[in-house]
């Protein structure tokens, strides 16, 4: 079993800059892929970023050139967000996603991020 612990959410700016950290701790050698997604009001939860265990990347369209995920393969597996550029389409809850070698997933509880002036 993997625990997910999500941190960084918040308040921001147009412009402006957040960095969401999820730590996964327990089975994580069963861990294939880490990421991100999003839901905004009204709209389905979509995909904003993943990251094998090999480092391979994927971002969606909409924040490629602005977010940036990385993954710390140490004593704990932590995945990053760094987003920069924030604009008010990114508002959304971001919810930390692991998927397993063996096809299942779960999910964090999900920390809002809100850009606003």
């Amino acid at each position: 079993q993997v625990q997910l612990v999500e941190s960084g959410g918040g308040l921001v700016q147009p412009g402006g800059s957040l960095r969401l950290s999820c730590a996964a701790s327990g089975s994580i050698f069963s861990i294939r892929t880490m990421g991100w997604y999003r839901q905004a009001p009204g709209k389905q939860r979509e995909l904003v970023a993943d990251i094998s265990r090999g480092s391979s990347t994927n971002y969606a369209d909409s924040v490629k050139g602005r977010f940036t995920i990385s993954r710390n393969n140490a004593k704990n597996t932590v995945v990053y967000l760094q987003m920069n550029s924030l604009k008010f389409e990114d508002t959304a809850v971001y919810y930390c996603n692991t998927r397993y070698y063996n096809g299942g997933e779960d999910w964090g509880q999900g920390t809002q991020v809100t850009v606003s002036i």
